[in-house]
């Protein structure tokens, strides 16, 4: 079906809505691109926020993943659109880019502050080009060592009392442990969301490398799989109960692989 299918939008919520009635229970936090619900035009956004009504209303957190990024009054309206009390698309937290400068960031930190949000700022992102940029040094240390360097003093205004860790989180791609270890170093108090595990490459043991040991378990960490789990190996069928059954089991083999990842930690 194509982007400009009126059946498309409607299609894609009623297939959402499965998902999380099968994952309600399993997963704590869905994490929605906005593009692809862009892409369907107008009826994509109601579909969007049909879909975030939907998870909230089943206790699911809402992680809007839109990577907004601009100026003033714009950044002002993207944070309101999202984080604020009478957000249209309300979310519990978005990811921002902060390469327009700190400045950029206060929007958004208002309506976390004012509204128990969150936040989380891409640092060193997943994909294969993220080095281009965000290794090239700048004062003598990678870009996003610099970046990370620069939200410490943020992020501190944001650590909860009753849990220890800020409200202001980063994005840090489960394809570079090494730059997480290195940036959890940076940030001790800060979550991590973590892209790339699964479909992108990002192995598990990689994934929990910024975990840290906490009085429950390991904390710190958001590891986010998408195509893994929604389009995995035996999905694309027409019978439900299969489908059903393919998507638990991939949710548990992913939710397995990050349990043995822990394990495995030193």
């Amino acid at each position: 079906m194509k982007p400009s299918d009126p059946r498309t939008a409607p299609a894609v919520e009623t297939f959402l809505r499965a998902v999380i009635d099968v994952i309600v229970g399993k997963v704590a936090i869905i994490k929605p691109q906005s593009a692809f619900f862009e892409q369907l035009g107008w009826r994509g956004i109601k579909a969007l926020d049909a879909i975030i009504q939907y998870a909230r209303d089943k206790d699911i957190l809402v992680l809007m993943d839109a990577k907004r990024g601009d100026i003033g009054t714009t950044a002002q309206a993207y944070a309101e659109t999202y984080l604020s009390k009478e957000a249209s698309l309300l979310s519990d937290a978005l990811t921002v880019n902060p390469f327009l400068g700190k400045d950029t960031l206060e929007p958004y930190l208002t309506e976390v502050k004012d509204n128990n949000r969150g936040l989380f700022i891409l640092v060193k992102t997943s994909n294969p080009g993220s080095g281009d940029y965000q290794n090239v040094l700048v004062k003598d240390i990678p870009l996003y060592e610099f970046i990370g360097n620069s939200l410490r003093s943020i992020a501190s205004e944001f650590v909860g009392s009753a849990t220890g860790w800020s409200s202001i989180g980063i994005v840090v791609g489960a394809t570079y442990p090494e730059q997480a270890d290195r940036l959890r170093e940076i940030l001790p108090n800060v979550p991590f969301l973590i892209p790339g595990y699964g479909a992108q490459g990002g192995a598990a043991d990689d994934a929990v490398t910024a975990f840290v040991k906490g009085s429950n378990g390991y904390e710190g960490g958001i590891v986010n799989s998408s195509r893994g789990i929604l389009f995995s190996d035996g999905s694309y069928t027409s019978n439900p109960k299969i489908w059903e059954s393919t998507l638990c089991t991939s949710v548990q083999h992913a939710v397995d692989g990050l349990i043995d990842a822990l394990a495995r930690k030193p």
